[in-house]
Order: C-alpha cells, then structure tokens, then sequence
C-alpha cells in the first residue's frame, strides 16, 4: 500500500482482503445503502455509485438500440454451446461499450434464465433453453462464459442465474407455491443452475417471484445450502423487482416489511430490487429490522461483502488495469455475421417429405415464391429484447435471395370497417408528415428511462372519430378472441392514460399491452343485429364513440355498438397469392406481447384459428405449402403435420431472422436446429400448469408415455447421416463413450449427435432415456468423425430418498446414441458397479414426510419460515395419500409418533390396507405450531408404509420405536 492507495486499490492483493479493507471503511449507513438496487456513491472513497441489474436476455435490453440475437429458446435450438458463447460474448462487448457512453447502463448482467422449459404453456418459456437440465446446462454455461469473458481475474460482465427456483408459471405467480419432491428438486431443478455456477462462470442469482414448497423463492434454504456449496466464489443475490415487498403484501408471508426484509437478508439475498429508483423505502425497513434486533451488522456486512465481491471482478477498484475498459466493438461486421449465424443455427426443420418431384425444401433456383401468413413480413421483438439496428424479415429475406420479381406477398389480415349503431365508420386521422429518414414518429423515450414499462402511450396524435366512410383497418386474431388493429398507416391502434384511442403504436408492446381488444356479442338482452362491444383489453373498458373522439368508455353501459363490415379475408388473398406460384411459404406463429408472455401463460397448444385459416386456404390452392412457424413455444400441429409436405420452426431470430430463414429455404445452409422441447400432440398431453412433479405427471420426453407430434431433440436436415461403431465403457470414474458419424447424403450440413443413458433394471421409477452429452459436428458429403464424450457415472444416478443421497444403482445401462430422443440409431449396455439398493432405515432415521416415493392429494408446504418441508393434503376436506416403499421395521416396531400441525387424522395402513395406526390430531394452534403425538403401531420386516391424511394438518415427521 502507498499512502495514496488505500489497500482496496491494491491490485497485488486476494482480492477477499480489498474486500475487507473497503467493508471497514465504510459506516454503517453507507454499508447499508448498498443493499438496494441503486446504491450511491462514496465520495470520500472514490466509490462510484452502481445498480445491479441490465437485461441482455439475447442482446443488451432496455437500452436503445443493439445486435438482437434470437430468442434464448432458439438458443437452446441451435445445440450448440460454442455458438452460444460467442453470442455471450458479443453481447458482453456491446454491454461495455454502451456503458462507455451511458453510465446508466449496467455490467451485472440479468442473464441467462435457466429455468427448464417443463410446461409449454409457460408464458415465459421463450426466455428458457430447453426442457432438459443436461442441455439447459451445457448452454447456459456457454452463454455466462462469453458474458464472463476469459480473463483469469477481471469480468467482462457479471452474469446472474434467473429464476431460482422452479419457476414455470405466470398465473398467480407471486402467490402460487410449486410442490417439488426431493427427487425433483435434485434431478431436474437444480441441476440447470449447478453447472454454470460450478464451472466459474456466474456471478450470482435471482430468486423467482414464486413460492416452492409453500416457501417463497426470496427465504430459499437452498441458497445456502446447496448454491453457495457448489463453489468458494462469493455469489451475489439480487432480487427480483418488488418481490420483497411481496413477502408481506400480496403472499402475507410476514406481518411487517421489517420482519420480510430481515428474513431475505438472512436467507441469503444481497440486493433488494424495489420501489425502482427510490431506495428510501426498503433502507427503512432495513433499518428498522436492525432496530428492531431481527437483523445486526454482520448480517449486513456479509451481503456488502459479496456485492462488492463483484464490483472489484469488474475492474472498478482499478480501471486502469481492467482489460476491457476500452470495450468499444458495437454492431461490427462480426456481430452482424454473428446474428444471421445464431439465427440459422436456431431453425428446425421438423418435416420435408419427398414426393415423384422430390422433397419440397430447399427451394429451386429460378422458383415462384408466394409468402404469406401474418408474420412473413414481421421481425418481432419480446419483453427482453433491445431495439433494432437492423430488421430481416422472411419477405425481405426471399426478395433479396431470390429476386422481388419472383416474389409476391399475403399478410392474410382481415381487412374490416367497424360500423357505430347510428351508421357512421370508425376513422383513422391522417399521419403526420414521415422524419428526415422517411420514417414516422416514434415512441419518445421518457426522462431517458431504461425501464419500458414506464413509457407511456402517445398523447401528440389526434384520436380516432367516426365519419360516413370510415377507415378500412387490418384485424389479427392472435388467439382466444385477442385482436389486434391496424391503421391504414401501419399503426396499431392503442390507448393512452387520456383514455383515447388512437392509431399510435408501431407494434404491440408494454408492460401491459394497450394495442389488444376483443369483439364481444351482445348478450341476449342486450340485442341488436349482429352488433359486438370493442373490449379494450389494456383498461378493462370498452370502446365509446363520443364528440371529441372515440375514447374508452367508464361501463359497458356507455360503450357503442359495433358491427363488422368485412372488406376482404385474410384466407382469400392468401389463396390468390398461392394459386399464382410454384412455392407457397406460410409464416405463422406469435407476437411476443401476446397471449403468452411475461405474467401471462398460454390456455392452448393450438395454433390461433386465424391462422390455421390461412394455412388451410394455402395448401388448398397449393399443395406446394410449407408452414413456417415463428414462435417462442410449440404448437400442437397435428393436421398441418399430416398434411403438409414440410414444416419449420424457429423461434424469433432477431435482427437477421428473414436473411437466415432465405438462406435455409435455398439451400444455402442445411438446417440443424434441434428441438429443445417436447411438441405435443394436443393439450390433453399436459399435466397442469401448477405440477411441478415431472416425475409423477409423467412429464417431458424423460417420462411423458404418450406419442409427441415431435420428440425432443428432432430436426431434420437437406442430407442424411449414418451412425456405426458406438462404444461405451466403465472407466474408473468415467464413462467414456464414442461413436463414428457419417454425412451419407449430397449436401454439407451439421449435424446434432445426441447421447442419452437408459437405467435397465431400476428400482424406481427413472427416465425412459436422458440426455448425457451432444456435439454438433460440420460434415461434408462422405465425411466421417468419431465423437468422443466423457461422462461421471453419477450422470447415470438418481436422488435416493432412503437414505438422503445421490446414488447410482448397479447393473445394466444402455447408452444411446442417436438424431433425437425418438431417433435413436444405435445402442450398446454397460455394466456399473453402483451402490445396491437397501430398504430405508426407519429405526435409525424415521421418515421426512416429503421423502416419499408417491403421493396422491397432496402438497408439500413449509415445515418453519426458515427451513423445512412437510406435506398436507391439496383438498383438505378430500384428503390425500403418501407411499414409502421398502421400509425396514426389523423384528418389530411397536409405536409410531409423528411431528404435526394443525388438525385433522392419520391412517398408516399396509399395502394390502390392514390398519397399524390411526392418529387423532386435535388443533395444535397453527400450521407451524409442531406436536410429537405417538400411537401404538405393529409392524415388522421390510414392507411399503400407505399413509392417508385428512383435514388441514401438516405432516413433517414420522418416527419409530420397538
């Protein structure tokens, strides 16, 4: 230390001690301005301020404009974690060098989200990888080691983990608890975390807005006790926005904001994302735990510890010596080559039967093109997405690929008049004149916030009114009645806070959506010919017509009668166009802001009868009709599948999705994605959005039983591949695996190897197969490589209930090697010297109530406020059941006591139904007041235990003495 370097600046040091020179040079007051989001800055210290948090999902988000790569979901797509890490890397580039001239802009980056893809009606499954937390894994650690960067000391950026955990609903989602099982929770749930915080690459997590086990994510024991075991780095915990004032408004969790942010303090969160800009609040909750004693220093001072952990990674405590200080690579040649890369890489083709003329793909030189279908010229954006530098739609891709001349387009909208009861039309006013670039105005940027829900709508555009004539407007259906209107301007109509409807948005979009409406039928009462009410969706009011313009109404009372007058459908232009061409492309799929997204799930697998109209109409005039779908999640196409000569998806491409989907429908590159979920048949496949039991839902292709519209990891591509000699031996601690691969087609393509594992003789149940490792492999025609891959063998285990462990049974496993969990080519067994199954020791441990082996009715829920599960029926009125197998009562156990709240009774029953307990359970004065009741109980020997329970009581514990 020099006397004008004060050791915290002292590069030479463990950067732990810099650490604790600074956290001993801070006041308290100071030290506790940092737990809020935007923390201030120390002048006396030289400490700049700092906000945790910059989205940059797929792209820097929230920040102007910058390279969008495809959505995270197409991401996972591609099966490649190379790709993938360079895109992290391009994205960490952009981040520095927008920060560079906007210090708004932040290097904790909120990125990636790890949450499995368990349920395809999650609203946010676009922000997802994969169904699979081996791929899940694999990508997610590329994607943090590009944020990350690669220099031994200093970050490029500071990746967080979103959403610990178990997250996969939107419904509900800051009061509903997900019941995860133990075997869950260790083989499915954390383990898409644990890779990317093992391998170095993470800087920290998000909890999720939801509760797991009757717990919410914000007071997760698993924080501690498993996340901060998997390394010795210092991880940095920030929450998410306004979930600690959850804790006490809407879950009730806690009576005082006090006693909530005092208990996430303690469980292990380390910044408090609140009340947005405005740390006051949440600094006076804190200080009024510390007052109250529910919180002291050390507690305070070991959440600074691990944010300052992260700023010093950064290079803030010496900048001149941070390797990326000078960051200025910003939309480059390289990251625009980059984009059209990722989004090639991200297409699936799912179906190109051949036919006398060949296989419909790839697309003939000299071929008329007819693209049609809601999204063919659309490049959309999601919640996460930065604004555009460059736009590629499929129409502008085809034009350019294969000439305009060759060409022609359908949008397919319905293009309607909406008639007033007193026979005026509704009336679209005039643009303003286009800017000096020929475009129109644009949604101004409000006090410069990089926050979008705070941009409010257009007040500078006159309203709509209503006139003789009228303004024919395009009407989409996106699905369960959702519309969407259009001016003749290219505008959608939108509401702004003055309550008026105008033609203002460039796009559907917000925090809550203003551009959507629903057309609602009269009710019987209410008749008049053909007339609907115009819901405004965003407000919850219907559309009036009044003297100053056609504004919001107050009451359904005041709203003015519509009728449609139908100018042209959306299936008829699509069929002309189809029936001039040699090629009809239909490209259908979702608006990211609509019926799916951030706070709202999906109802339905099926495509949007908008939709399956214009599909219809296509392949009727052609049968030349390839459906591209262009979604953040799958459809359940049965009849599109059967009947269509080639089907494709890819989820939103970012800036070049138009160029990469031309390049694939030429020819010009094979398609390789792979499906990084299971597409379903129809929705009767899906067990409900609130069962997080993968196992016992029989959920994902690990377990589902049913036949998929697709499998997991399918994609065809423009060649044909062969695959010889797959090896697999048992190599001390290692699996060693290697098969020969070879492109036995024409054409050069990619291809994805995928190796999964099969248990053979399991003793519980396990996954039909399970994803162990892939490569994706380049290959010329004729070309041959022998992939090598090495796998521990707990790869092959399971969470042993019994006994609390991981474990990996003895016997046979078939190693599979294939094109897709539904295409596997070839299969050899191994022979693991595991650990045998033994019968679970009651006498010595009891039973945790939420270890069981099945369950029927039931939840698990929270055992304390801090730690603990128990199980309560989900009906307590209907009761629920629990099963343990195998379990060892030796010569004779004679009596049963168990660990409950609440009230209600317990049976403890033999397989065969004969009674050996049953517990009256009178109220013990609350769910988390405990009582040990005991009851005579005769068994012995190694049987299955039945436990049913009835009423509001909370079974923990179960133990047992002879």
């Amino acid at each position: 230390m020099t006397a004008h370097r004060p050791p915290f600046r002292d590069p030479a040091l463990p950067v732990a001690r810099r650490v604790d020179d600074l956290l001993d040079r801070l006041t308290a007051d100071e030290r506790l301005a940092l737990l809020h989001q935007f923390t201030p800055g120390v002048e006396r210290l030289g400490l700049a301020a700092f906000r945790t948090g910059q989205e940059a999902l797929h792209g820097v988000a929230w920040s102007g404009p910058a390279t969008v790569f495809p959505q995270a979901v197409g991401l996972g797509a591609s099966w490649h974690p190379e790709l993938v890490r360079r895109v992290g890397e391009a994205v960490s580039r952009e981040t520095r060098a927008m920060r560079a001239k906007d210090g708004r802009v932040g290097l904790n980056v909120w990125s990636p989200t790890v949450n499995l893809l368990r349920n395809p009606l999650w609203g946010r499954g676009e922000e997802g990888y994969a169904e699979d937390p081996t791929l899940t894994s694999a990508i997610a650690t590329a994607f943090t080691r590009g944020l990350r960067g690669d220099h031994p000391l200093y970050w490029r950026t500071a990746p967080v983990l979103k959403h610990w955990l178990a997250h996969n609903n939107e419904a509900a989602r800051d009061t509903s608890s997900a019941s995860v099982r133990p075997r869950v929770l260790r083989e499915y749930d954390l383990r898409a975390f644990r890779g990317a915080v093992e391998a170095g690459a993470v800087a920290g997590v998000m909890p999720a807005y939801n509760l797991v086990n009757g717990r919410p994510n914000h007071l997760s024991p698993y924080l501690e006790e498993e996340l901060r075991s998997w390394t010795d780095q210092e991880l940095l915990v920030c929450s998410d926005a306004g979930a600690p004032s959850n804790l006490a408004d809407s879950q009730g969790y806690f009576a005082t904001h006090e006693e909530a942010v005092a208990a996430a303090l303690r469980a292990g969160v380390d910044s408090f994302t609140d009340h947005g800009t405005d740390a006051s609040v949440i600094l006076g909750r804190l200080r009024g735990a510390l007052e109250r004693g529910l919180i002291d220093a050390a507690d305070v001072k070991r959440a600074v510890r691990r944010q300052l952990t992260v700023r010093c990674l950064l290079g803030e405590f010496d900048p001149e010596l941070d390797p990326y200080a000078d960051e200025s690579r910003f939309d480059t040649p390289e990251h625009r080559e980059l984009a059209r890369e990722a989004a090639e890489a991200a297409v699936v083709l799912l179906k190109n039967e051949s036919s006398p003329r060949g296989p419909l793909l790839p697309l003939a030189a000299g071929t008329r093109i007819a693209v049609v279908g809601l999204l063919a010229d659309a490049a959309k954006l999601d919640w996460y997405s930065g604004s555009l530098l460059h736009r590629s739609t499929p129409l502008d891709g085809l034009r350019e690929r294969f000439g305009r001349e060759r060409v022609t387009f359908a949008e397919g909208v319905d293009r309607i008049r909406l008639r007033t009861a007193s026979g005026t039309r509704l009336r679209v006013a005039e643009s303003g004149p286009p800017g000096p670039d020929g475009s129109q105005d644009t949604v101004p940027d409000v006090d410069g916030s990089l926050d979008p829900a705070l941009i409010a709508g257009r007040t500078d555009l006159p309203p709509l009114t209503a006139d003789a004539e009228g303004s024919e407007l395009a009407l989409i259906d996106w699905g369960d009645g959702v519309l969407t209107l259009r001016a003749p301007d290219g505008r959608y109509l939108s509401v702004a806070e003055d309550g008026f409807v105008r033609a203002s948005a460039d796009e559907p979009g917000g925090w809550i959506v203003q551009e959507t409406f629903r057309l609602e039928p009269l009710e019987a009462h209410e008749a008049h010919d053909g007339g609907h009410l115009l819901l405004h969706l965003g407000t919850g009011g219907y559309v009036s017509v009044a003297a100053d313009g056609v504004k919001v109404a107050a009451d359904r009372a005041s709203a003015e009668v519509f009728s449609v007058e139908t100018v042209e459908r959306g299936e008829d232009a699509v069929a002309r166009a189809a029936a001039g061409a040699d090629v009809v492309i239909v490209v259908a799929g979702n608006d990211p802001h609509v019926n799916g997204r951030e706070t709202e799930d999906r109802t339905t697998l099926a495509l949007p009868a908008h939709q399956d109209r214009l599909w219809r109409a296509a392949h009727a005039a052609n049968p030349r009709t390839a459906l591209v779908l262009v979604s953040s999640y799958p459809y359940a196409v049965p009849e599109a599948a059967a009947l269509l000569p080639a089907l494709l998806w890819t989820a939103h491409g970012g800036q070049a999705a138009g160029t990469a989907l031309a390049r694939i429908l030429a020819g010009d590159v094979s398609p390789a994605g792979r499906l990084p979920q299971t597409w379903y048949a129809a929705d009767a496949d899906l067990a409900g959005m609130l069962d997080y039991d993968v196992i016992g839902g029989r959920q994902t292709y690990l377990y589902f039983d049913g036949t998929p519209l697709f499998p997991f990891g399918h994609g065809l591509t423009y060649t044909t591949f062969g695959y010889e000699e797959l090896r697999a031996a048992v190599d001390g601690e290692t699996v060693r695996v290697s098969c020969t691969v070879t492109n036995t087609g024409p054409v050069a393509s990619d291809e994805v190897v995928q190796v999964y594992a099969r248990a053979v003789t399991p003793s519980v149940p396990r996954p039909h197969r399970e994803l162990l490792a892939h490569d994706r492999v380049h290959l010329t025609p004729g070309a041959c490589a022998t992939l090598t891959f090495a796998v521990p063998p707990t790869s092959l285990g399971h969470w042993d209930v019994a006994h609390g462990r991981w474990t990996v049974e003895p016997g046979p496993y078939e190693i599979q090697a294939g094109a897709s969990s539904g295409d596997i080519r070839r299969t050899v067994r191994i022979e693991v010297a595991g650990t045998p199954p033994t019968p679970r020791p009651v006498l010595v441990a009891g039973l945790a109530a939420a270890d069981y082996d099945e369950q029927s009715d039931t939840v698990i829920v929270d055992r304390t406020k801090a730690r603990g599960d128990a199980v309560t029926p989900a009906v307590p009125s209907a009761g629920g059941a629990l099963v343990y197998r195998s379990c060892d009562f030796a010569d004779r156990v004679t009596e049963v006591a168990v660990a409950v709240a609440g009230e209600g009774t317990l049976d403890l029953t033999l397989p065969d139904g004969t009674l050996l307990a049953h517990v009256e359970v009178p109220n013990t004065g609350g769910p988390y007041a405990y009582r040990t009741l005991a009851a005579p109980l005769l068994a012995e020997n190694v049987t299955d235990l039945h436990v049913t329970l009835h009423g509001p009581l909370r079974l923990a514990h179960l133990s047992f003495t002879g």
